[in-house]
């Protein structure tokens, strides 16, 4: 067998090729495909995804945290100025929720003034109870994009 892989280095080489082509659309692919048809990743939620912007009290408690986030790590290179709501808000499902929203900040060191639009991607980490909406330990800041110029 040595002589043999020895002698034809190609073949062998196409051959192996062949049966790992082979073996993934035979074996691997099949069970992705039953894996993601199962209920393996759904989450049972009542708050479902929206393509649509939504308003409502968890969106706006989402909004006011992702403008205290802001403030926590930009208010030391600009005075920041907050609108009463957000532009958009949408919900991702299972409590997850995109804000877009706009802040004017005012730069501390020659007082020039700009607008900027930011997205926030915020989760509220008690699901279904509510009674906590209001309390930023409960949410988790994904993450800011947009306030680069700040």
């Amino acid at each position: 067998m040595k002589n043999f892989l020895q002698r034809h280095t190609v073949l062998s080489l196409v051959i192996g090729l062949g049966l790992l082509l082979l073996t993934q659309q035979k074996i691997i692919l099949p069970l992705v495909y039953e894996v993601v048809k199962s209920d393996a990743f759904l989450v049972e939620s009542k708050d479902e995804a929206s393509q649509l912007p939504i308003s409502n009290q968890t969106s706006d408690a989402a909004f006011l945290h992702c403008n205290t986030h802001v403030k926590e790590k930009y208010s030391d290179k600009a005075t920041l100025e907050f609108p009463a709501h957000a532009l958009n808000s949408w919900t991702l499902g299972n409590y997850q929720y995109i804000i877009n929203a706009e802040i004017t900040a005012v730069n501390k060191e020659n007082n020039s003034s700009k607008t900027l639009k930011y997205a926030c991607r915020i989760i509220y980490d008690k699901g279904e109870d509510q009674t906590d909406i209001n309390n930023i330990d409960s949410w988790s800041l994904v993450g800011i994009s947009g306030l680069n110029d700040l």
